[in-house]
C-alpha cells in the first residue's frame, strides 16, 4: 500500500507495507494471523496507524483518503471471521460421535446401560471442556472470532492467554485425555455383537466408525485445522495430511 505524502518534502515513492504484506512479499506465504497478531488489519486499524505516524511527524495529513483504500492484507492474506454456522459445522461431527457412542452403550449394555451411556456422554462434555481450558489458551486464535470451533472465545472466559510457543507440547499432553472417546463405543459394540447379535447395535457401530474415523478427521483437517496459524507445528496436522 502507498501511504499518502505527509508535508511538502515527502516523496510519492515512499511505500509503507503492513507486517502482513511484508511477510507475504517474496518467499513462502505465511498466515496473516502470524504476521499481524490476533486481529485482522482493518481500515480502522490502518486509519489509527496512519494518524499515529502523522502525529509523530507533526506534518499535515489527509487520513480521510485512507478510508477509500482497501484494508491492508485483504488481497495478500485475507482473514475472515468465523460465523455461527461454520462453528456448528466444525463441532457437529464431535457431537454426533458422542451421541452415537452413548446410544451404543444405552442399547447394548443391558442393566448397566443408563450408567454407561450417561457416563460416556458426560465424558464427552468434560473432554471438550478439558481441551478448552488446557489447550485453547495456547492457541493464536484464543479470544478471537477466527477460531473454527468457537472454543477460543469460551476459553477466554475461563483462563487468560498462555504461551503460544507451547501449543504443540500442550497438544501432545492433553489430546490423549479424549482419545478413549473414539475407542470405548466400538469396543463395547463388538463385545455386544459377539455375545448376542443386534442389528441396531451393528448399525450404530458402523455409523459411529464412519463419523468418528472418516468424517470427523476429514472435517478437522480440511476445514477447521486448514486455517490454523499453528498447523505447521501441530502434532495432528504435522503428520503430513493437508
Amino acid at each position: 500500500m502507498i501511504i499518502w505524502p505527509r508535508g511538502n518534502n515527502a516523496s510519492m515513492n515512499h511505500v509503507q507495507r503492513t507486517p502482513c504484506e511484508a511477510a507475504n512479499s517474496g518467499g513462502p506465504r505465511v498466515n496473516c494471523t502470524q504476521a499481524v497478531g490476533d486481529l485482522p488489519v482493518t481500515r480502522g486499524r490502518r486509519r489509527a496507524q496512519y494518524l499515529a505516524m502523522d502525529k509523530e511527524d507533526d506534518s499535515p495529513s489527509n487520513p480521510s483518503d485512507l478510508a477509500d483504500q482497501p484494508a491492508a492484507g485483504e488481497d495478500a492474506c485475507p482473514v475472515r471471521e468465523i460465523t455461527l454456522a461454520q462453528e456448528i459445522i466444525d463441532n457437529l461431527p464431535y457431537a454426533v460421535m458422542v451421541l452415537l457412542g452413548s446410544a451404543i452403550l444405552l442399547i447394548g449394555l443391558g442393566a448397566w446401560r443408563w450408567a454407561a451411556g450417561g457416563a460416556y456422554f458426560a465424558y464427552g462434555l468434560v473432554g471438550m471442556l478439558w481441551i478448552i481450558v488446557f489447550l485453547c489458551p495456547h492457541c493464536q486464535f484464543f479470544d478471537t472470532r477466527l477460531c473454527p470451533c468457537g472454543y477460543g472465545r469460551i476459553a477466554a472466559k475461563l483462563r487468560s492467554r498462555q504461551d503460544g510457543d507451547r501449543f504443540a507440547e500442550k497438544f501432545r499432553r492433553h489430546i490423549p485425555v479424549i482419545v478413549p472417546l473414539w475407542l470405548i463405543p466400538p469396543a463395547a459394540g463388538v463385545i455386544v455383537l459377539v455375545r448376542q447379535f443386534s442389528a441396531a447395535v451393528l448399525v450404530l457401530v458402523v455409523a459411529f466408525a464412519i463419523n468418528s474415523f472418516l468424517i470427523l478427521p476429514l472435517v478437522s483437517r480440511k476445514y477447521g485445522c486448514a486455517r490454523c496459524p499453528q498447523k505447521e507445528s501441530c502434532p495432528w496436522m504435522g503428520r503430513g495430511a493437508r
